[in-house]
Formats: structure tokens, sequence, C-alpha cells
């Protein structure tokens, strides 16, 4: 059996930045490890991939969305702003509503499907 069908959001900001799945799973990652390189880790994802994303996040909106601690006697870390927080479920509710609204279509692309195709043995030409 196939896995189900799936649609990713990504939104473009008017300032140029987007938002998609791949800085909302880092953000999740982030509120559940507390750190910033174990949610690169968790994306196989190099700490410095991790930490340039995060700041890229920071500079997206009026407020930031990840707070860091420095490292002492208790360790350093990371976790959302409560922003941060909003911006994650508001981004995760976004996707609800659209898988919810399009369920329909989904069921009929997937019943449409062609088993066993796998575009990489595909030797059709481009569509132009």
């Amino acid at each position: 059996m196939s896995a189900p069908l799936r649609t990713t959001i990504r939104i473009d900001l008017d300032n140029g930045a987007r938002l998609g799945p791949g800085k909302a799973q880092l953000l999740e990652l982030i509120a559940q490890h507390g750190s910033i390189r174990a949610a690169g880790a968790a994306m196989d994802m190099s700490y410095r991939r991790a930490w340039l994303l995060s700041n890229e996040i920071n500079g997206m909106f009026r407020e930031p969305s990840i707070f860091t601690r420095h490292g002492g006697k208790s360790g350093g870390g990371a976790g959302l702003t409560p922003f941060g927080a909003e911006l994650l479920a508001r981004y995760r509710r976004m996707e609800e509503i659209a898988n919810q609204a399009i369920c329909a279509d989904l069921d009929w692309l997937s019943s449409q499907t062609e088993p066993g195709f796998r575009p990489e043995d595909s030797k059709a030409p481009p569509v132009r």
C-alpha cells in the first residue's frame, strides 16, 4: 500500500522571506529538544545550517521566534519565544485547514495514480 498523498504549504512573505515545512519542523524540533544543535541533528542537518536557519527565522518577523541561552553551569540551550510558539501553532493550523479543504481532491488524485510508478525510472522527454 502506498503512502497517503501529502501537501506542503510554503508562505512567501511580503519581505521576500519564506516559511515552509522545513522551517516549521526546525521550530518544532527546537521546542522538543531545547537545542538548535539537537534539532539540526534530528533533521540530518549540520549545526551551522541549523543555526543559520534559526537566525533567518528570527529575522523574518518583528519579534524573534527562537531564544538561546549561553552555556555555563546549567549548559546552554534554545527554545521558542511566545511568538515562535504562536507562529508554529498557526502554521500547523493552516496546514490542517488546507488539507481538510482539499481532502476530496486528494482522494481523487490518489485513485488516479499509476501503481508502481517511479519517477526515476521514467524515460519520457520533458514536457514543454
